[in-house]
């Protein structure tokens, strides 16, 4: 069993270097995510979002970045985490099955040139598809957040993040990295998206 002082070295020094790895893997893909984005927030089009367990709350936590703010003052940006509303999720997965809890939802506020961000640490999240699989249907944008190799959520997203690691802790603490990184290039676009 290893010491509390060596466990703690292991997971740090393990989360700097699934970081950098994420870093270099997604120079091209965060800008582009950001960019989609922004220029659905500027069309006045808005940012749903979807996961489960961990990345339940990580949907949650960059809708409320987007609706509260990230780091400057601006103006409040829609978004919507499909994962808060307790009577939806329930009746949509009593009367239709989990694997549609954020589909369904998909169908009732996405719109053409709105955003989905998908958020599934294994790739293989069934309702997480499901949902990608109606918002393309729906002409949304879609943007996948992924761990290990990537799964078939991150073969079907328009823009893929990846954080390339076995390990969901890590994956999960990368998925946090991301999402601000991302809100602050929202934030840092020299342009008014006031909808």
């Amino acid at each position: 069993m290893p010491s509390a002082a060596r466990l703690i070295e292991e997971a740090f020094a393990d989360a700097i270097a699934v970081h950098d790895r994420v870093r270099r893997a997604n120079q091209a893909a965060l800008p582009a995510a950001a960019a989609a984005i922004a220029a659905a927030l500027r069309a006045g089009r808005k940012v749903l979002a979807c996961g489960n367990g961990g990345s339940a709350a990580d949907a949650q936590h960059v809708a409320a970045e987007l609706v509260g703010r990230f780091a400057g003052e601006r103006r409040a940006w829609p978004a919507l985490a499909l994962t808060t509303d307790t009577s939806v999720l329930t009746a949509v997965a009593n009367d239709y099955g989990f694997d549609r809890v954020f589909a369904r939802q998909v169908e009732a506020h996405g719109q053409t040139g709105d955003v989905l961000i998908a958020i599934s640490t294994s790739g293989a999240s069934p309702n997480v598809l499901r949902a990608v699989e109606t918002a393309r249907a729906r002409g949304l944008v879609t943007i996948g957040l992924t761990g290990r190799d990537g799964g078939e959520l991150g073969r079907m997203v328009d823009v893929h993040l990846h954080v390339p690691s076995p390990s969901t802790p890590r994956v999960q603490e990368a998925h946090a990295t991301l999402l601000h990184v991302l809100c602050a290039l929202i934030e840092w676009e020299p342009v008014d998206i006031d909808g």
